[in-house]
């Protein structure tokens, strides 16, 4: 970030960068391809120099996206994709190979854990521990380890990993740290304060905001020595060093893979994220309130929110987190509560898989996204037929408040 705050940068990050014809915004260039006057132009693109060749690897539009998204996480550089799945799975197919061991949180989203498994399926060894103390990180390490990954708040559980902890350990031994900041967001929590190496947001949840487009994007730090890493091929250890592994991540992510980023999608991504602090500040006022609400309610078990006293990591949620305490939370119903008929009652909640909305979303976690792994599975992560994924909006509080109490019978 420069010396603005955090909304005045990012609302005229485009106008600084001289955009087209005075345009506020960047505007959007849905040409696939870009040609040239001069040949040796044309060659150096392509051997490294900064432009623009072939949309697979990227565009004007989605450079100015990622610019957005660095200053927001006070990184380096910016590689942006279709979704933030398809970041996770540049990050982990570009930089692990065959061998190689992973240590993971264990409390992470379903489709992520489902990712590890292909990976682990084309020989790449993952280890799942307990992220909320840093010490279980130790005892999982060989000499092979590579990389830690986990995400900064759990989806659905609402763990808070023992994030700076990791940062010291991992920095000690020379790994990759990599850090899913999708639902704190770099407004209330830049990774690289906790000394990540990558961050990665799923730019479809509370940075676009408003539930119009895919994205996901990458960042690096500046904190990895690049240099050291084992992994990185020979062409990309050319110039800088701190370049390295972003530049085989867009290679190999883009030009390899496709995981593209579209225009169309970018431009309104790097609009939402303009209100990305006004709406993330009312949500978790929101949050905190309903949280509150339900916790006293006699057919609620269990609320998980870090914004409450009796969460794990409420302390730590706090320093981390400046005060708020994001969006998302679980709701576990009583057990004589039909689940299904709860949700059927809901007038303002809408039944919808996704998160960082405008609108209030819920799930039922057991039948659906965690549905495949089995009541086993499910069980030993803490998922119960009535446990609920809520991720919050900006609707006025009493409405979701009243919304609950009234299906609530």
């Amino acid at each position: 970030m420069d010396k603005n705050g955090f909304t005045t940068t990012i609302v005229h990050s485009d106008r600084r960068a001289s955009v087209e014809h005075g345009a506020i915004h960047k505007p959007m260039h849905p040409s696939s391809e870009y040609a040239f006057a001069d040949a040796r132009e044309l060659a150096a693109v392509f051997q490294g120099k900064a432009g623009f060749t072939y949309a697979r690897q990227g565009t004007p539009t989605t450079t100015a996206l990622e610019l957005k998204v660095t200053q927001m996480e006070g990184g380096t550089a910016t590689v942006s994709f279709a979704t933030g799945m398809a970041a996770l799975a540049a990050i982990f197919f570009t930089l692990l190979k065959a061998g190689d061991h992973l240590i993971s949180s264990k409390h992470i989203f379903g489709n992520t854990n489902s990712l590890l498994g292909t990976l682990a399926g084309l020989g790449v060894q993952v280890t799942l521990v307990d992220a909320t103390d840093a010490r279980n990180l130790e005892q999982a390490w060989r000499p092979e380890t590579r990389m830690v990954f986990t995400e900064a708040l759990a989806n659905p559980g609402t763990q808070i990993a023992d994030l700076a902890a990791i940062g010291e350990w991992c920095k000690s031994k020379g790994l990759v740290y990599v850090v899913d900041s999708t639902l704190v967001t770099p407004l209330l929590c830049q990774a690289k304060n906790v000394g990540a190496s990558l961050v990665m947001n799923s730019l479809s949840k509370h940075i676009g905001g408003h539930g119009n487009a895919l994205g996901g994007s990458v960042t690096d730090t500046g904190l990895y020595d690049w240099s050291a890493y084992p992994n990185i091929a020979e062409p990309y250890r050319k110039g800088n060093p701190t370049s390295w592994g972003l530049t085989q991540i867009k290679k190999k992510g883009l030009r390899d893979m496709g995981g593209t980023l579209s225009s169309e999608a970018a431009h309104r991504l790097a609009t939402g994220a303009e209100t990305l602090s006004l709406r993330m500040h009312r949500i978790c006022e929101n949050a905190l309130a309903l949280a509150q609400a339900l916790s006293q309610h006699p057919k609620v078990a269990r609320v998980h929110y870090p914004g409450l006293p009796d969460h794990p990591q409420h302390e730590r949620a706090r320093q981390l987190f400046g005060g708020l305490y994001g969006g998302l939370m679980g709701i576990e119903l009583i057990d004589d509560l039909d689940v299904f008929e709860f949700l059927n009652r809901l007038r303002v909640l809408a039944l919808a898989t996704h998160l960082g909305d405008n609108r209030t979303l819920v799930l039922p976690m057991a039948h659906t996204i965690y549905y495949e792994m089995g009541p086993e599975t499910r069980a030993l992560m803490g998922i119960s037929d009535n446990f609920l994924r809520v991720s919050i909006g900006i609707e006025d509080i009493q409405d979701l408040i009243g919304d609950f109490e009234q299906a609530l019978v």
